[in-house]
C-alpha cells in the first residue's frame, strides 16, 4: 500500500513537472472542454467561432425553442447557458493572451 502511494506521489510531481499543473486541474480542464463542445454543439457553431458568430446561433436557437413558439422555458435556459460559456471561453482567452 506504501508502495502504490509512493507511486501515485511520484506520478503527480513527474505530471506536474511536465505540463505544468497538477492531474486533478487537468481533469477540470477536461470537463470543461466538454461542456464547451457541449454548447458548441447546442449552438452548432466550430471551435473557432467569433462572439458575433456565438450570438447569432444563440438568436436562431431562440426562435425554434421560445416558449412563444412551442418550446420550453428549459432549452431557453441550455441555449444561454451554451451561449454564456462560449462567450466566457473567448473572454478568458483573450486575458490570457495580454
Amino acid at each position: 500500500m506504501g508502495r502504490l502511494i509512493l507511486f501515485a506521489l511520484i506520478a503527480c510531481l513527474v505530471l506536474r513537472m511536465a505540463t505544468g499543473k497538477w492531474p486533478w486541474d487537468l481533469w477540470r480542464a477536461s470537463e470543461r472542454s466538454q461542456a464547451e463542445a457541449q454548447a458548441r454543439t447546442l449552438l452548432g457553431v466550430d471551435r473557432n467561432a467569433t462572439p458575433a458568430e456565438i450570438n447569432d446561433a444563440h438568436r436562431r436557437l431562440l426562435v425554434r425553442v421560445h416558449p412563444d413558439r412551442g418550446g420550453s422555458n428549459e432549452a431557453v435556459h441550455q441555449a444561454n447557458a451554451a451561449r454564456d460559456l462560449l462567450l466566457a471561453r473567448i473572454a478568458r482567452s483573450e486575458t490570457e493572451k495580454s
